[in-house]
């Protein structure tokens, strides 16, 4: 399964499903994906980081009766209420985690690539023949939300809060998107794509400058949906404090931010909340980290 938007009653709207054995089967692939695992990891980039200055901004969104449905106004009653929220200080990748950079962590954390990976990427060396050098700079894609806080740490970074990633995206007058009021286009962001394999139609972490929020972060709407720190909780904005909220202390998602390379429209917008199980793999999620400004 993908990650799921929450509706007001926090049901399912816009599941993906992913086959676990996406194009090579039950038996996977050839050990010779070693091979070009390891060279795709030789390429790795470490993002920048972009420093968030401190401040209150606006989170979440009112409610409005007196117009129809648009990007202006609320997805779902998750978002409510808008509220003034003050975040300190914080560095954030400027681009998505990469797919070398998160295959060179697993190989030095002695971890296994998941047989959904390794699949997607035996069938786009050997049926696309796309080569390993240009695979490097794909966001990291199958990856659990342990796995993405853990690469966070091992690189003395952690996974952003949602207030941090809204913040991130909307800068402090609430924009509809990261690059502000226009309406998505295929210039902006990629989203709306579907392939019947499953094959992420994704753009590599470096591209779509059009679509980079105030603070010059990419891809913050569209290509894949990122995990953030915090558990989903449906009723917690009214109830969040005013600074620095944490989220919930446990629940059974972990919010997901940011929309897809398949989602809707509507998804991209940067209040939109969305969840998943955090052992969720999904060829529509990945993340990016932060980490406190000194």
């Amino acid at each position: 399964m993908g990650y799921y938007y929450i509706g007001a009653l926090l049901l399912a709207t816009g599941i993906v499903w992913v086959n676990p054995h996406p194009v090579t089967g039950d038996t996977g692939p050839p050990p010779i994906v070693d091979e070009h695992i390891r060279k795709i990891a030789m390429f790795a980039k470490p993002s920048p980081m972009v420093l968030i200055p401190g401040g209150w901004f606006l989170m979440g969104t009112n409610r409005r009766e007196d117009r129809g449905h648009g990007f202006e106004t609320h997805y779902d009653d998750t978002e409510f209420s808008q509220r003034r929220i003050g975040i300190d200080a914080f560095h954030i990748d400027r681009y998505e985690v990469s797919l070398g950079e998160y295959l060179t962590f697993l190989q030095d954390t002695n971890r296994m690539v998941s047989q959904e990976l390794r699949g997607l990427i035996w069938h786009l060396l050997s049926v696309h023949f796309i080569p390993d050098q240009a695979l490097a700079p794909w966001p990291a894609l199958y990856v659990t939300w342990e796995e993405a806080k853990d690469f966070c740490t091992h690189h003395g970074k952690r996974l952003p809060s949602e207030a941090e990633w809204e913040k991130t995206a909307r800068g402090e007058a609430a924009r509809i998107f990261p690059w502000g009021e226009m309406d998505p286009s295929p210039e902006l962001a990629v989203f709306g794509q579907y392939h019947m394999h499953e094959i992420p139609l994704v753009a590599t972490v470096d591209s779509f400058a059009d679509g980079q929020s105030i603070y010059g972060v990419f891809h913050l709407a569209g290509n894949i949906a990122e995990w953030v720190n915090d558990w989903l909780g449906p009723d917690y904005y009214p109830i969040m404090p005013e600074r620095n909220p944490p989220g919930p202390k446990s629940g059974r998602y972990k919010v997901v931010r940011g929309g897809s390379w398949k989602s809707r429209p509507v998804m991209l917008r940067a209040a939109t909340r969305g969840g998943a199980f955090p052992e969720e793999r999904s060829a529509t999620i990945g993340f990016r980290c932060a980490k406190n400004s000194p």
